[in-house]
C-alpha cells in the first residue's frame, strides 16, 4: 500500500517524505502539512483567502509545543530543581542559536523552500522551520507522538544534558572574556536591519582587532550578536560546533 502511494507521488514529494522519515522516524499521514512547514514566506504565494501561504503559523504552534515537550521532559528529569533552573535549561535547549544548529545537523537545510537569491536567509530560518515541522507533527500525529519525536529524535541524540547544565550559553560574554585574556580588541557592529511584515531581522558582525570574523543573525540585536559571537568562537576553535 505504501509503495503504491509513493509511486503516485512527485519526485519533490518523495524527497520530502524520505526526509521526514529520516528526521522524525515515521511516514507523514498528511504531507500537505509538511509542505507548508518547509515553505518560507519569501516565496509564499497568496491563497484563496488573500493570505500568503508560509510556515509562520505552524512555526508559532511548533514553538509552543516544543517548549511544552521540553518543559515536561526537564520537569521529570530534574525532580528536585526549582523553576528558575528548569526555565534556564529549557532556554538553552530551545534558543534560536541552538535550534538553528540542530536544524542544520538533522538536514532541515535540504528541504526548506526559500528565496535562494537571499544568500544568508537559510542561516536564520532553519530553526524556525524546525519549529514549524514540530507544529506539523503535532497536527498530523497528535501531542503524545509529537512529544516522543521531540525527545527521542531531537533532544536525546543531540543534547548532553550534563553539558547543557554546565555550559555557558552567553557566547558574547565568553568571546569578550577571551579577547581580554588575549589582549585583543573585540567589538560588535549591527551592519544591517531588514524589516519584514511584523518583525525585524538584524545582522551583526564581530570585529576582532579590526578584522571581520563571525556574522550572525537574529530577530533582535542581542540574538544577532550572540549568533555572531558563537560563530566567531567556532572559527577560533574556542567553542565546540
Amino acid at each position: 500500500m505504501v509503495w503504491k502511494i509513493l509511486k503516485s507521488k512527485s519526485a519533490a514529494d518523495k524527497k520530502l517524505i524520505a526526509a521526514i522519515r529520516n528526521i522524525a522516524g515515521f511516514t507523514p499521514s498528511n504531507l500537505e502539512l509538511y509542505k507548508l512547514a518547509t515553505l518560507h514566506s519569501s516565496i509564499g504565494k497568496a491563497n484563496s483567502s488573500g493570505l500568503k501561504d508560509s510556515n509562520e503559523r505552524l512555526e508559532y504552534l511548533g514553538d509552543a509545543i516544543l517548549g511544552a515537550a521540553v518543559a515536561d521532559y526537564l520537569f521529570k528529569k530534574f525532580p528536585y530543581k526549582d523553576e528558575g533552573f528548569l526555565t534556564e535549561i529549557r532556554s538553552r535547549i530551545v534558543n534560536r542559536e541552538a535550534l538553528n544548529l540542530l536544524a542544520r545537523k538533522i538536514g532541515i537545510g535540504t528541504i526548506v523552500q526559500f528565496d535562494s537569491k537571499n544568500a544568508h536567509l537559510q542561516q536564520v530560518i532553519l530553526g524556525n522551520t524546525l519549529e514549524a515541522i514540530v507544529g506539523a507533527v503535532y497536527l498530523d500525529k497528535g501531542y503524545l507522538r509529537c512529544k516522543k519525536f521531540v525527545i527521542d529524535k531531537l533532544i536525546a541524540p543531540y543534547y548532553d544534558l550534563e553539558e547543557v547544565v554546565n555550559s555557558n550559553s552567553n557566547y558574547k560574554s565568553k568571546l569578550i572574556e577571551w579577547s581580554q585574556r588575549e589582549g585583543k580588541n573585540v567589538r560588535f557592529e549591527i551592519v544591517e536591519v531588514k524589516k519584514a511584515k511584523n518583525r525585524k531581522e538584524f545582522t551583526a558582525q564581530v570585529m576582532l582587532d579590526n578584522e571581520a570574523k563571525g556574522m550572525g543573525y537574529g530577530n533582535n540585536k542581542k540574538k544577532a550578536e550572540q549568533d555572531a559571537a558563537f560563530k566567531t568562537l567556532e572559527m577560533l576553535q574556542i567553542a565546540e560546533p
